[in-house]
């Protein structure tokens, strides 16, 4: 039996990449053993800032056809687009209500993404967070698997949650737990260990995308940066490196090993022997999901079937709850 209900989400910014699928996809895939698993293409978060409308389609089927290379099971969780169940947005309205402005001002990935332009942003960037409660509650989805930089706008969710159920006097919306998982949450870039493996960097170098050939896979972590120092041989010397703890920590992820078993085996070699090993075992990981991902993206029609199939089964599972939130809040539903 499910230990519970999982809701997840993922923007359809094209260019999955390895910290993408380390840091969230290949838990996802696990997730389905254990939990009812709801994941969502959140196309209404990704118009926050404007997107070209052709590429926007083509980015949520690249995402798709990503997910899916990756292991996610249409017929055992749900998978579609956000924008095609209309709970979503209407539920966003009510939290929209409850949430306090208080709350909004302390976000601080808004004050990240806003800037000193925070004036000219839009306004659905600042109620963002808003939307994810509505994503995960209108299902009430009992668990989230979060990054760091997500876990505020989770506790949020929980606060609205609590602030719905006080003025209602109900107990109708469960209190969503975060689920936050170990080896290589965070991926860093193959160029800079500080910064965070993105589709946004300028180098192509920075990244290994999930639709790489062996070839470019190779390449890029052959040249990744490193220190001129052989692989320490403790995880206390990897905090004064960066760039080796980055490697180490993509190894021990691929292989499901800890950062200790992998410096026993490696602690004290080059890093070009190192990188060899690397390259092997993540294009033996990600060279078949990027084959399946490929084939995937040839047909749009399959993808689009999958999707709204998806999107039916969830808008089945929300809009029960979307009526009993309504009449709780006093709605006339003639």
């Amino acid at each position: 039996m499910a230990k519970g209900r999982i809701f997840s989400g993922v923007q359809p910014t094209g260019n999955l990449h390895l910290g993408n699928y380390l840091g969230a996809i290949r838990n996802w895939v696990r997730l389905q053993n254990d939990f009812e698993c709801i994941y969502c293409i959140v196309d209404l978060h990704a118009i926050t800032v404007w997107q070209e409308p052709q590429q926007l389609r083509a980015t949520t089927r690249e995402v798709a056809a990503g997910l899916l290379a990756a292991g996610i099971d249409p017929n055992t969780s749900i998978l579609f687009n956000q924008s095609q169940v209309p709970a979503h947005a209407e539920l966003a309205w009510i939290f929209n209500c409850v949430a306090r402005l208080g709350w909004l001002n302390r976000m601080t990935q808004f004050k990240e993404k806003a800037g000193k332009d925070r004036e000219n942003v839009s306004a659905g960037l600042y109620v963002y967070p808003n939307l994810m409660a509505a994503d995960i509650l209108a299902y009430k989805a009992t668990h989230v698997p979060v990054g760091e930089d997500q876990k505020q706008h989770l506790e949020l969710a929980r606060d609205i949650a609590q602030k719905f159920n006080h003025d209602y006097g109900t107990e109708y919306f469960p209190l969503v737990e975060p689920l936050i998982f170990g080896e290589a949450t965070r991926v860093m870039s193959l160029r800079d260990g500080m910064r965070k493996m993105s589709k946004s960097e300028p180098s192509e170098f920075s990244r290994i995308n999930l639709t790489d050939t062996p070839d470019q896979i190779a390449q890029k972590l052959r040249k990744a940066k490193t220190d001129p120092l052989p692989l320490p041989e403790t995880v206390a010397e990897l905090e004064s490196r960066p760039e080796a703890d980055n490697l180490v920590g993509i190894f021990a992820a691929l292989a499901d090993k800890t950062r200790e078993a992998v410096l026993a085996e490696f602690g004290g070699k080059s890093f070009s022997v190192f990188k060899d090993v690397l390259a092997a075992l993540a294009i033996a990981s990600l060279g078949p999901m990027a084959d399946e991902m490929r084939r995937l993206m040839q047909d749009p029609a399959e993808i689009d079937r999958i999707l709204r199939r998806g999107a039916e089964r969830a808008q089945a599972m929300a809009a029960p709850h979307l009526r009993e939130i309504q009449d709780l809040v006093g709605f006339l539903r003639p």
